[in-house]
């Protein structure tokens, strides 16, 4: 029987955030993801972000899977009022449909001023949609659903175009958000695509860095701030990007780069070992290392050059208290011999041990 998702326990609290890595990969991970195919997704993300009231805080768009680290609020206690409503919706519906829901709305509103109808309508009338809204499950689905309508149209296929149910992992804001969103926008990295995050347009960082002051660009940019800084208060606010918030992400996405042996074919015919370099130059590297000065981030952003199975399949990232406190209100997960929460990263995320825990104890594909 197919387990239920690792859901905050307080996933209706106003004042403590709720953030999931999720992951989601094409059927045999083919490389259906073209340029095209990247834009209409991210035309579809922000377009259900806008709907949902969901928040995107980092994102990258691989050529046959997806990472996003979203941030799912509660709705606002007593609902939308009707401009927000009809607001959200003209998100992802056109301005007929729009009207015609608004007038809906208006009839309704008549009728329950006049006393012809129950004030109960309206409320039936807003949970036609808002049931989509806030909602890990509801945004995925729609998100995935929408763009797999889209891609089987442009390529003339029919069937499914994702693998299985998407993956998520419940993500403590603070350090362990700030790790994730860097793991994130470093996947182009680690894939050898580009030397700097910067340079990938299809990533929270290259859209930060390369939008413009409206517009994506800055809600690339608020989302980052949100992944960085929630546990220091901080709203999902582009105007705080300047300075030393983005410094500081700049400074964990840097690293001389790791290394890996390759096998090639010599000069005649032989076979020579060849050291081959992924990520940013060495000497740009430490340049800016210098400058910025964190040396405990420098180690962590070596780890985050390499594939950490904790970021996707761990199912909860954060501090030991906050591990362990999500597995004592979803104790009957575990087995009657089992007494803690928290388990220690091991393997290619032992950078961050003592900093970041898991819930699950992985043993394979580490590392």
């Amino acid at each position: 029987m197919r387990r239920t998702r690792w859901l905050a326990p307080w996933k209706d609290s106003v004042e403590r955030p709720v953030i999931y890595h999720c992951i989601t990969r094409v059927v045999e991970r083919r490389l259906a993801f073209g340029q095209e195919e990247k834009e209409q997704f991210r035309t579809y993300l922000r377009m259900y972000e806008n709907f949902s009231g969901c928040r995107v805080l980092s994102y990258c768009l691989m050529g046959n899977h997806v990472h996003l680290l979203l941030e799912v609020p509660p709705m606002a206690v007593g609902g939308l009022s009707d401009e927000e409503l009809l607001q959200r919706l003209r998100a992802i519906y056109n301005q007929a449909m729009v009207g015609v829901v608004a007038r809906e709305l208006a009839e309704v509103r008549q009728k329950v001023k006049a006393g012809l109808a129950d004030a109960s309508l309206v409320r039936e009338l807003h949970e036609r949609y808002t049931y989509r809204m806030h909602d890990l499950g509801e945004f995925m689905k729609t998100l995935l659903l929408r763009f797999s309508r889209w891609f089987n149209t442009k390529h003339e296929r029919t069937g499914a175009l994702w693998e299985s149910r998407f993956k998520s992992v419940l993500v403590e804001d603070g350090v362990a958000s700030r790790t994730m969103a860097a793991y994130i926008d470093l996947n182009p990295v680690r894939a050898g695509m580009v030397e700097d995050p910067a340079d990938y347009r299809w990533s929270s960082y290259g859209e930060a860095m390369g939008g413009g002051a409206k517009g994506n660009g800055k809600k690339a940019r608020a989302g980052l701030v949100r992944a960085l800084m929630a546990h220091k208060g901080y709203t999902a606010d582009a105007r705080h990007w300047a300075g030393e918030v983005s410094k500081d992400y700049r400074m964990i996405l840097l690293a001389e780069g790791s290394e890996r042996l390759k096998e090639v074919s010599g000069a005649e015919g032989g076979i020579e070992v060849k050291v081959v370099r992924k990520g940013m130059r060495k000497e740009v590297a430490e340049a800016e290392l210098t400058r910025l000065e964190r040396s405990r981030d420098v180690a962590m952003s070596k780890m985050l050059r390499c594939r950490v199975r904790y970021f996707s399949d761990g199912a909860v990232l954060g501090s030991r208290a906050f591990v362990d406190e999500v597995f004592k209100q979803c104790r009957s997960r575990f087995g009657p011999t089992r007494k803690s929460g928290a388990r220690k990263l091991r393997g290619n995320a032992a950078a961050a041990a003592g900093v970041l825990w898991s819930v699950r104890d992985l043993q394979k594909g580490i590392g």
